[in-house]
């Protein structure tokens, strides 16, 4: 039986973009572009290696930080499909009706949240990790604007899943431009590594960038429906982290 503690004694994880950058995007690319020729790994060790980057990467993740969430399972199966669909010599085309689906589950589970006592919005976005959420419905309550919050956040999710949806779709028409050679040659390895490389900025920063609007929307919310600035509704670990470092930075002055 697991001890009441379990899910605490893991420890913080603190986020590492440049890490995951160099694991999950860099190293893999480099690898299926440059070595997969017979001369240096070939088509399929080359498969292989590079895709085991993102993969104990993300294995690693989810062991060390019990990060044994949703969107981070797909994530290791999105990886695990690349690698079959390239070590089966299936048709290419198949690659790009995965890198679409992928996004696409995410966006239907976001939908399909909105109808449950756990939107992922919530989750994600509204959540103790990042706000005072005691203190905003404790304001929200006081001015009798709960149900008009609940809409907002309703339509945060609208927005949410909409950023899935333009994720699968660019995913989808990325992958037929990019690659068109069959799997499980050199040629195919190279066009993987081209289209993760290229697949960054052009789907996860606009993405990012989406996500980070949707953000401002729920704070804009917040403060218009209970007038708390940013740094009043943020979690209190949060909130005492940000005074540490202002202090910090004015007695070094």
């Amino acid at each position: 039986m697991t001890s009441p503690n379990t899910a605490t004694s893991a420890p913080d994880h603190k986020p590492r973009p440049w890490v995951d950058l160099l694991v999950s995007i860099i190293i893999p690319s480099v690898i299926l572009m440059k070595f997969s020729g017979d001369q240096y790994l070939g088509s399929v060790n080359a498969l292989i290696l590079g895709l085991a980057f993102p993969l104990g990467w993300g294995l690693f993740e989810l062991v060390r930080y019990n990060k044994k969430n949703f969107i981070a399972l797909l994530g290791l199966v999105s990886v695990g499909l690349t690698g079959g669909i390239g070590l089966l010599e299936l048709d290419a085309g198949w690659l790009a009706v995965k890198e679409a689906a992928i996004p696409a589950i995410i966006g239907l589970a976001v939908l399909v949240s909105t109808r449950t006592k756990y939107p992922l919005v919530r989750t994600l976005l509204y959540n103790p990790n990042v706000l005072d959420v005691e203190k905003i419905h404790g304001a929200l309550e006081a001015k009798n604007c709960v149900e008009q919050f609940e809409a907002r956040l309703l339509k945060a999710s609208y927005f949410f899943a909409g950023t899935f949806l333009f994720s699968s779709i660019m995913n989808y028409v990325l992958a037929r431009w990019i690659v068109v050679s069959p799997s499980g040659t050199q040629a195919f390895n190279e066009e993987l590594g081209r289209m993760t490389l290229v697949s960054y900025p052009i789907i996860a920063i606009p993405s990012m960038v989406m996500m980070i609007l949707i953000f401002y929307y729920l704070w804009r919310t917040i403060r218009r429906l209970t007038g708390y600035t940013l740094e009043e509704v943020m979690a209190p670990h949060l909130a005492e982290k940000e005074k540490a470092r202002s202090s910090g930075s004015d007695s070094g002055k």
